[in-house]
């Protein structure tokens, strides 16, 4: 097991932003942003804690909203988590990033600024909102120079796939210090995300061969293979190649959903994934973390009952995307609809 376990904590949903893929609006337009009350905050980060030490692990805390900046006791909260000793990194908007700003956040332990780029100027505006592209690029250089490291993360979908390597040139351009892409999971209503396995294949393939290049020049920005079938596209040209000594039914990558990684919402809800519709698991305020982890997380842990992935030799360090089999075929252990990979191959 790693070393860490990771907290995706929603400390709020207030935001600048009404996102066209927003979790939190898919299918309520006209919801009240919530966010939680300080005194619930400190009882969180306890939970979280304890149950680290439990476990010997690590934690990691993701800061999100909506815009966690929003929140009236942001800095009380990453001043709590300096006098702990814990990092932490922030999943936001560029807009309330200023020099100050950006140099408190290091001095209270930021490690890293995770931005959305969806793609090039007109298509990342249209998701977001007017001018939201230069926003984010302006925010690169004043994060950097406080030694943040910042990761441009991009939402693939059928209306932007075609985007993304020019998206990954911008990165590159802007000395973003990573760069990394995730499927769209298709909200309610919605039959697909609208990608093709073949062309997101050929998305990894343009990707990985644009990224090569730059590297071989000495570029400092990292592609993070997040999605999984990364793996795949990996073994199959040679650059992975499962392990003599790897042991049956062992885990060792892939999907985090209940293995690694929870997320907190600003009404305590603890889900196994964000992206995973129907993953709530139980609540902070109601239940321990230690507890739902050892019970009812396990659901996510049944290994063997991915239908596609159960028979794959990958299975161990791939299992694609369950958030997005959920969403179109309504079970977790569904099959990946991007993976290109044959069932009897």
């Amino acid at each position: 097991m790693p070393n860490y376990f990771a907290f995706q904590w929603h400390i709020t949903e207030a935001c600048d932003q009404r996102c066209k893929h927003c979790y939190i609006y898919a299918n309520n337009p006209g919801k009240m942003p919530a966010s939680m009350a300080w005194s619930k905050m400190q009882h969180v980060v306890d939970q979280c804690v304890a149950m680290c030490r439990k476990f010997d692990r690590m934690p990691e805390f993701y800061l999100t909203g909506g815009d966690p900046l929003l929140h009236p006791d942001f800095w009380r909260l990453v001043e709590l988590l300096r006098d702990m000793n814990i990092p932490f990194t922030i999943l936001g908007n560029p807009y309330h990033l200023d020099n100050d700003v950006c140099k408190r956040l290091k001095r209270n332990g930021c490690q890293r600024y995770q931005l959305s780029l969806d793609g090039m100027r007109s298509t990342h505006n249209w998701f977001r909102k007017h001018g939201a592209f230069d926003a984010t690029l302006a925010a690169i250089p004043l994060l950097r120079r406080v030694g943040i490291e910042t990761v441009l993360m991009s939402t693939v979908s059928g209306r932007n796939i075609e985007e993304i390597p020019d998206v990954l040139d911008i990165a590159v351009e802007n000395k973003a210090d990573v760069f990394a892409f995730t499927r769209y999971v298709p909200a309610k209503g919605e039959a697909d995300n609208g990608i093709d396995p073949l062309d997101y294949r050929r998305l990894l393939d343009a990707c990985n061969q644009r990224m090569s290049e730059y590297q071989r020049r000495g570029c400092s920005t990292w592609l993070d293979r997040k999605d999984h079938l990364w793996t795949l596209y990996a073994y199959e040209q040679g650059e992975f190649v499962i392990p003599d000594d790897a042991i049956p039914g062992v885990i060792y990558d892939g999907c985090n959903c209940g293995n690694c990684h929870l997320t907190i919402l600003p009404d305590g809800d603890v889900l196994a994934c964000r992206r995973v519709n129907g993953s709530r698991v139980g609540n902070v305020f109601k239940d321990t973390l230690s507890r739902l982890w050892l019970g009812p997380l396990e659901r996510f842990r049944e290994y063997e009952a991915f239908k596609k992935c159960g028979k794959c030799p990958l299975l161990a360090w791939c299992r694609g995307c369950p958030a997005v089999a959920k969403a179109v075929t309504g079970d977790f252990y569904g099959v990946d609809p991007q993976c290109w990979r044959k069932a009897d191959a």
